[in-house]
């Protein structure tokens, strides 16, 4: 009887005994990159939905579309890519976006720039789990990413890889308007078809870029969550839109002489190379040839400075450009109107 007493008492603290050596050797199996990527999907896969879109076709057939979005506030705002739910801003029959706990609820579109590739949805629902949103610019090269998306239609599916290269540029159009989306995230996590709008982590589980495009086999390009995006997201909140300034040239980067840059204190500037005939920028009597170097007191290195500095406030108020023209530093007054897409 002691005998059988002192083996069962064995067998009952065995349990315990065996299931932590069991949790040991599954914590050594995980190494430090297998860990990162599984807790960011624990974290972040609640918050990517994926969007069933249903559209009408001519003689009244129906047509779907697919893609990803990631819930940002717990009452269902979400951000998606503009092309995903382009189909609904030209007369869609309606969305529907489906979680991975199995839930599926309508969505409708608030705000959408095709300039940025950018969007915001607002599912119907009120206890959704929102991601937190990072900062791209603080990325480097070689830095781990995770894409959560639902690529070919297989929801939930996570990819992970590096940072492959940043400073990427993805030219958009909108009607006759045209943009290049500036410092877009380039990364070797595996994107398909259905990923554009899902979510691209970091290793924290903050979403630091919106999938948008593959770039060729083994490349994906995002583009960045940062204080610019921000503003794009915030108008599209408030608006439903985004306004931005139109001054009506086709320019590009152009290196400044040596005299030139001691004395303006910058390397560059954007050289016009076409003016829109009847734009501000022809008013303002800019001409082809013309180096911006300055714009409302800001400088201007490169196209994506001009860019960046075509806001909504400056539509229709006089601004200060200052040109290099035939070597010499030239100040004008344009008054931008607004950019029709």
């Amino acid at each position: 009887m002691q005998g059988l007493r002192f083996i069962e008492h064995v067998f009952d603290d065995s349990t315990p005994r065996d299931d932590a050596r069991a949790a040991v050797a599954e914590a050594e199996a995980l190494d430090a990159y297998s860990t990162i990527v599984t807790s960011v999907a624990d974290r972040l896969s609640p918050s990517v939905t994926s969007l069933r879109v249903v559209h009408r076709l001519r003689g009244g057939r129906r047509a779907e579309g697919a893609g990803s979005g990631v819930i940002i506030t717990p009452d269902g705002f979400a951000l998606t890519s503009a092309h995903v739910i382009h189909q609904i801003v030209t007369g869609a029959d309606g969305g529907t976006a489906s979680f991975a706990d199995g839930r599926e609820f309508p969505f409708q579109v608030v705000g959408s720039d095709p300039l940025s590739d950018l969007a915001v949805i607002r599912v119907a629902a009120s206890d959704l789990a929102a991601a937190e949103l990072g900062d791209a610019d603080r990325l480097r090269v070689g830095q781990l990413v995770v894409a959560i998306g639902n690529p070919l239609g297989f929801a939930g599916s996570v990819t992970a890889g590096v940072v492959s290269a940043l400073g990427r540029s993805l030219p958009t159009r909108a009607g006759s308007a045209s943009r290049i989306v500036e410092n877009v995230i380039q990364t070797d996590a595996s994107l398909n078809p259905g990923n554009s709008g899902g979510a691209l982590a970091d290793s924290r589980g903050r979403v630091v870029g919106i999938n948008t495009a593959v770039a060729g086999v083994g490349l994906g390009l995002a583009v960045p969550i940062n204080r610019t995006t921000g503003r794009i997201l915030t108008a599209l909140m408030r608006e439903g839109r985004f306004r931005r300034a139109y001054l009506g040239i086709a320019g590009g980067r152009r290196p400044l002489p040596p005299r030139l840059t001691q004395s303006l204190r910058r390397r560059a500037g954007v050289e016009v190379v076409e003016v829109v005939e009847g734009s501000p920028a022809a008013g303002a009597g800019l001409r082809r040839g013309d180096v911006i170097v300055e714009l409302a007191g800001e400088r201007v290195e490169d196209v994506g400075d001009l860019q960046r500095l075509m806001v909504a406030e400056l539509i229709g108020q006089p601004v200060a450009v200052r040109v290099v023209r035939d070597g010499q530093s030239v100040s004008l007054s344009a008054t931008p109107s607004e950019l029709a897409s």
